[in-house]
């Protein structure tokens, strides 16, 4: 039996994390190539915010609160994108905290580590298995783990272990879904956007828009496309 899709449309994007950085970079260029655009953060207030400062430049984006450490939250977000839009076809889960840079993995704060968790691995596992049912109705959905290249084993030493940690546990999501989901017609990706000029990324990185763009790049892949790999601008990355 073929399960049924959405009528054809418009692609309808969401992206957690998304009323700055790489986020709000990415909703951007998003909504410039015609997709209907869910901009998502943890408050209302702060989504219709950073929605504003984006139609400001012309870009029309929805606002819509989802806390990603927070079931009820992910829950409602899927509810809401179900009544408006009957399906999902991109899911980027952006939203990331807690860049520890003065910790050792030796000495580190295992507090400080489960609470990165919560948003870093634990936040993109909860909102896809709450939109999955909407991806899978899209019949050609994407999924697009924005990790970073700390988190490749084939190059990893000390430092940020919280972060390093969680991004490792956040590419290994994206093999098993990958495998898991490809019957589903649905690619899964991990995208390292690289070191950019953002709140938790310092200054003296690259351009947002530079490192946005990889994402897009995945959110934006053909049927055919990969699946269950690790890029930064296109090109793989080692695991």
């Amino acid at each position: 039996m073929t399960r049924p899709t959405a009528e054809p449309g418009p692609t309808v994007s969401l992206v957690t994390g998304a009323n700055r950085g790489i986020g709000h970079e990415v909703c951007r260029l998003l909504a410039a190539h015609g997709h209907t655009v869910v901009l998502t953060a943890r408050t209302l207030a702060h989504a219709e915010e950073a929605a504003e400062q984006l139609g400001r430049d012309g870009s029309l984006v929805h606002p819509l609160r989802l806390d990603v450490r927070d079931p009820d939250s992910v829950t409602a977000a899927a509810r809401d994108v179900a009544e408006r839009f009957g399906r999902l076809d991109v899911l980027v889960n952006n939203a990331a905290i807690t860049y520890d840079t003065w910790q050792r993995a030796a000495t580190a704060d295992l507090g400080v580590v489960a609470e990165a968790a919560e948003t870093n691995l634990y936040g993109p596992w909860r909102t896809v298995q709450a939109f999955l049912p909407l991806l899978r109705r899209s019949g050609h959905g994407r999924i697009v783990n924005v990790s970073s290249e700390a988190a490749s084993l084939a190059g990893m030493g000390g430092g940020t272990p919280a972060y390093t940690v969680t991004k490792t546990g956040l590419n290994a999501l994206t093999r098993m879904l990958a495998d898991e989901l490809r019957g589903d017609r649905i690619l899964v990706n991990a995208v390292c956007p690289g070191w950019v000029a953002t709140d938790m990324g310092g200054p003296g990185g690259r351009p947002v828009r530079e490192g946005a763009a990889g994402v897009v790049w995945a959110a934006e892949l053909p049927d055919d496309g990969p699946t269950g790999g690790f890029y930064r601008d296109g090109r793989p990355l080692p695991w």
